[in-house]
């Protein structure tokens, strides 16, 4: 078990007193504004626990941004490890207090989510999330613009026109890529499928397209089979599979637009055809490095997160000061293409 680091610990890493950490700690005297930091920045390095309280110490002159994102399924790695960069990203904003309060929901509902959105806009002053694209949310969203709270896309777009901005991949070349990818790896033509979580998720949509857009032009020899919905999970995924090998057992590959992808590898592995089927994933979870390190899976698209963070973070912070956008924007991130070769 690793031992937990004490304020020494704290004050070596610094390179200061206990007796001056103990001041940042307390807020007993004055202590220069560059050694407040510099015990804070040496608090994150080393996991000190009492991090949150030097935080509070270092930034209270600070104005205060309240910060709200919505993301979905709490149960899946990606959205974890998501949820942890925001965090990070708002403990690294140094030119203000940004303080994020991340929550989830559980249900990809319209209902569900307008209810999350409006108890998140009681509390904050932008919110960013991930969300289908449904006439409900974006009447919602409509209304929080009003109020003057601006809402931001992540990952999927939504609300065209009314929300500030959408943060994530180019989606329509997230899907090329990876059908460029299966059509240079097969020895031959043959007959390759797609997987969307919801044809309501506009970033799922947009994948579909290019995979199939490319195909149409370089490979029109390949045969683009009927597109599966799996609603991003693993047990619908890992049936669907195994269905379209019983139904298609020339299949050559497949890619997995959305979530779900935990399902499909299942299945690979239960048909032993691992090496044989080319499919591609998007993330970098520990489950797509275990398939890509086996060579279950031929390539994985990734988002890098702790940029999609800090960047969300740097618009929100910057649409509070600034008031609403008369034009609505698009941040496109640059993807991380993981093989069998550089995980």
């Amino acid at each position: 078990m690793t031992k937990r680091p004490t304020i020494a610990d704290l004050a070596r890493a610094s390179g200061v007193s206990v007796a001056t950490v103990d001041r940042v700690l307390n807020g007993r005297h004055p202590v220069r504004e560059e050694t407040a930091r510099r015990v804070y920045d040496a608090a994150k390095t080393i996991g000190y626990h009492a991090v949150g309280l030097l935080r509070q110490r270092v930034f209270e002159d600070l104005p205060q941004y309240r910060l709200g994102f919505l993301l979905q399924k709490p149960e899946q790695s990606f959205y974890k490890a998501v949820a942890k960069e925001i965090e990070n990203a708002a403990l690294s904003v140094t030119h203000v207090r940004a303080v994020a309060q991340v929550d989830f929901v559980a249900s990809s509902t319209p209902s569900a989510i307008v209810e999350k959105l409006k108890m998140m806009a009681a509390r904050n002053q932008a919110i960013a999330l991930v969300s289908p694209d449904y006439p409900a949310v974006t009447a919602a969203i409509e209304e929080l613009k009003e109020r003057g709270i601006p809402v931001f896309a992540l990952l999927s777009d939504f609300a065209a026109g009314v929300r500030e901005g959408y943060i994530g991949l180019n989606n329509q070349k997230v899907g090329r890529t990876a059908a460029w990818m299966i059509a240079k790896a097969a020895k031959r033509p043959g007959k390759v499928a797609a997987f969307v979580g919801s044809h309501r998720f506009h970033g799922h949509e947009l994948r579909e397209i290019g995979f199939r857009s490319y195909f149409r032009e370089n490979a029109p020899d390949f045969e683009v089979l009927d597109t599966m919905v799996n609603l991003d999970t693993p047990e619908i995924t890992h049936e669907a599979t195994l269905d379209l090998l019983q139904r298609h057992p020339d299949l050559l590959g497949f890619y997995v637009c959305g979530g779900g992808m935990e399902g499909a590898i299942s299945a690979i592995r239960e048909e032993k055809l691992g090496g044989k089927l080319l499919a591609v994933v998007n993330e970098l979870t520990p489950e797509s490095r275990a398939a890509l390190a086996d060579e279950t899976v031929l390539m994985a698209i990734s988002t890098p997160v702790p940029a999609l963070a800090r960047q969300t973070i740097d618009l929100m912070v910057g649409a509070i000061d600034r008031g609403a956008s008369s034009v609505s924007g698009q941040t496109f991130l640059p993807f991380d293409i993981y093989t069998p070769e550089n995980i």
